[in-house]
């Protein structure tokens, strides 16, 4: 039986964001951040009456910048550091702010935090109580990064015994070795945390909740795995036994092969999935919303044996998603999840998120097979659902459009009344007008951008992650236009947002 009475606050409403991540925003860098471009898109959201702004993980990444295989599930991504702020701080000189860029920049920063910490007691303060209330993860995740840094070629199975093994003497000499290093990741998780604060804060003053995003695994090369071995399911070297992905579906016809290790249940069940628990706690100061990415594996995972790359010869595998979601809603009482069931769903998942009254997703762009009994077509839809016109691992709608045989086109056309509105616009107005409580639309669809603009392609690694808009991309008048679609379609919600969780 769920432990919950009635939806959080946040799904009672009619609503409807923007799907976008913050690496996607505008801006002179590599990359967006969270500097003045991230506040003027929450100006825009609100404008258009949006309410909602939804982003993949904020995680730390590897080279391929994969969202979703982050170094930590606890920490901020340093890349989304607003520089600028920085030199508004005094911290870095405009001269520097010039010359440095990236890691180097924040390196520079720390060392003229640290070095007037006497002389100004209050940043001192902070700094030490943030410090202390993110201990549980941060520790760990500082000495990685800086592990990662003495030792920069392979993974962390490869260290020394001692490292690799975390044996107290070892680790007590890595921190002492490593203390500078160490103290710079600490300063970078401090500034993105109060960096985050301040728009998370800004976007309640516009009313917009932000969305995220919590992965269901985590990567082997990641502070988590390492700090937390007997959690997965590892042999002496620390390899997986066990690989994670998904059989043949939508996305790849010999299914996906995700490298991620699998969990150690029975621990984490023997500890109350204290792991989880504290997992979920960092999320909840972040975001108002958290989508859990893969659902499914909570009742049951594709379990791919390591010795094999083929992911067709992995097998289904019981998970204890139940006691797991019990223990996260006897901690808190009415949580804002939303489940992502997508893929292979079977009854026993859905009966899974029913229980827990997790609202699930439709996406228009499956919807359109012939089968009138299609799950993701408007007229099935559970109201108590999130609709989007595409996901980051879809094309955008008008590439999705262009490539489609002219029998998806035509149902699509007979569908919406055969409409003369142009795409992606008529499957924009889909989803807003749908019964689905929540609305999300991929910023790319806003703008009716083409598959050069996709985000993700699944299943390959190259030139993913790496999409961007600017500002010139906004057609004139959009906010207004946007504005009258949802207020005709009711998505102009009646109830505020909800004061962040402390």
């Amino acid at each position: 039986m769920a432990l919950r009475d009635l939806p959080h606050p946040l799904l009672q409403d009619r609503r409807a964001g923007v799907l976008l991540h913050p690496t996607s925003l505008p801006g002179p860098g590599e990359q967006g951040t969270l500097g003045a471009d991230a506040f003027r898109f929450v100006d825009f959201l609100a404008e258009c009456g949006f309410t909602i702004w939804q982003m993949l993980p904020v995680g730390p990444t590897h080279a391929n910048r994969s969202p979703y295989q982050t170094l930590s599930i606890n920490a901020g991504n340093p890349s989304l550091i607003d520089l600028d702020d920085l030199v508004t701080r005094g911290w870095l000189t405009p001269e520097q702010r010039q010359a440095l860029s990236g890691e180097r920049a924040r390196r520079q920063a720390a060392d003229t935090f640290f070095s007037q910490y006497d002389q100004h007691p209050e940043q001192a303060e902070a700094y030490e109580r943030f410090c202390h209330t993110q201990r549980q993860w941060l520790d760990d995740y500082a000495l990685f990064m800086a592990l990662r840094e003495c030792y920069p070629d392979g993974d962390w199975t490869q260290w020394p015994d001692d490292i690799r093994l975390r044996r107290a003497q070892g680790m007590a000499r890595m921190r002492r070795e490593l203390s500078q290093s160490i103290e710079a990741r600490r300063f970078e998780q401090f500034v993105f945390d109060y960096q985050w604060q301040a728009l998370r804060q800004y976007a309640r003053t516009r009313e917009i909740a932000l969305f995220g995003d919590m992965p269901i695994f985590v990567a082997h090369d990641s502070a988590d795995v390492w700090a937390n071995q007997d959690l997965f399911k590892l042999d002496v070297q620390g390899q997986p036994l066990t690989i994670a992905g998904v059989p043949p579906d939508y996305f790849s016809e010999d299914g996906q092969h995700w490298g991620n290790p699998h969990y150690n249940w029975d621990e984490m069940q023997a500890s109350g999935f204290r792991w989880w628990r504290q997992r979920l706690n960092t999320q909840l100061l972040w975001f108002d919303l958290i989508r859990l990415d893969h659902f499914r594996g909570l009742e049951a995972f594709w379990e791919i044996p390591a010795t094999t790359p083929q992911p067709r010869l992995g097998r289904w595998v019981e998970a204890p998603g139940r006691a797991l979601l019990n223990s996260l809603f006897r901690e808190h009482k009415n949580l804002p999840l939303i489940a992502e069931n997508l893929g292979f769903i079977t009854p026993s998942v859905e009966a899974l998120r029913e229980e827990f009254r997790l609202p699930g997703m439709v996406v228009l762009q499956f919807a359109f097979d012939g089968n009138p009994d299609n799950p993701h077509l408007p007229h099935t839809y559970d109201p108590h659902s999130v609709v989007y016109t595409g996901t980051h691992d879809n094309d955008t709608s008008l590439g999705w459009y262009q490539q489609q045989p002219e029998a998806v086109r035509t149902r699509l056309l007979e569908y919406c009344h055969n409409s003369q509105e142009p795409m992606p616009q008529l499957l924009v107005r889909l989803a807003l007008s749908s019964v689905a409580q929540m609305a999300i639309i991929p910023l790319q669809d806003l703008l009716g951008l083409g598959s050069e603009h996709r985000m993700n392609r699944p299943g390959t690694e190259d030139g993913n992650w790496q999409w961007r808009f600017v500002w010139p991309q906004v057609p004139p008048h959009l906010n207004e236009t946007l504005h009258h679609w949802l207020t005709l379609y009711g998505r102009q919600p009646n109830l505020p947002l909800q004061p962040p969780r402390s």
